[in-house]
């Protein structure tokens, strides 16, 4: 099973395009260790929330859009090894100066706990952090199965749950305070993947309508729901 390094980071939004060229002068480099597939998603609808939400995950201005990305590898070795390897490649300190605050960047490493569907080519991204108790690992996990299969029923081409491994602790911002992680919480990096944003827009309307998704159904949720961070991302970078 593949290995999900995932990121969230705030970009000005004047720097959209430096942003992409950025990301993509780095796709031969990431390749070269052993990377299988990047994917940048540029913030759309990403809406304020009570307790957490995105935009606080990284302290983002004003000015600045919420980015939410994901760098796939083969397996958890490849993506220790190829980073470590990467970090001494010359071709790191060509690649100028980021177009963005890294220090309110977010990174982590993650397993996949659920990879469900074909994927293909992505025109529109859910993305979602959730707080989750390391004893509801697998009620999570069981909750999740059920819940991607409404998602594909109604149009989304993949669904995939990874749970963090690999999570540091940041000085400005990281993933646990993302949200609000207590005690022996992990951080679930997840995302729906959509052919478009129509198909994800009317898709979304009748998962929220589906009966499998009622409370009734799903009677107590393995996370604290409240501290569930969501947003809604249209891909840059998909290669």
């Amino acid at each position: 099973m593949s290995y999900i390094q995932g990121f969230v980071l705030a970009v000005p939004a004047a720097n959209k395009q430096a942003y992409l060229d950025h990301a993509t002068k780095s796709i031969a480099l990431f390749r070269d260790y052993g990377m299988t597939r990047m994917v940048e998603n540029w913030g759309d609808e990403v809406p304020d929330g009570t307790v957490t939400d995105f935009k606080r995950a990284v302290k983002a201005k004003d000015d600045e859009t919420v980015l939410f990305s994901w760098l796939e590898w083969p397996s958890r070795q490849a993506y220790e090894d190829g980073t470590k390897r990467m970090m001494e490649d010359p071709r790191m300190a060509e690649m100028g100066e980021c177009p963005f605050d890294g220090q309110r960047m977010i990174y982590g490493g993650f397993e996949p706990l659920l990879d469900d569907g074909p994927g293909g080519s992505t025109g529109y991204v859910d993305g979602y952090l959730v707080p989750v108790e390391a004893g509801n690992k697998e009620a999570y996990r069981g909750l999740a199965s059920k819940a991607s299969t409404v998602f594909r029923d109604y149009g989304a081409t993949r669904v995939v749950e990874a749970w963090g491994d690999d999570v540091p602790d940041g000085t400005v911002t990281d993933y646990k305070g993302a949200v609000q992680a207590t005690g022996d919480e992990h951080v679930v990096f997840s995302w729906v993947e959509w052919p478009s944003k129509e198909t994800r827009d009317a898709g979304m309307a009748k998962v929220m309508e589906d009966p499998r998704m009622k409370p009734d159904t799903i009677t107590e949720l393995p996370f604290d729901g409240k501290r569930m961070v969501y947003g809604g991302f249209a891909p840059i970078l998909d290669r």
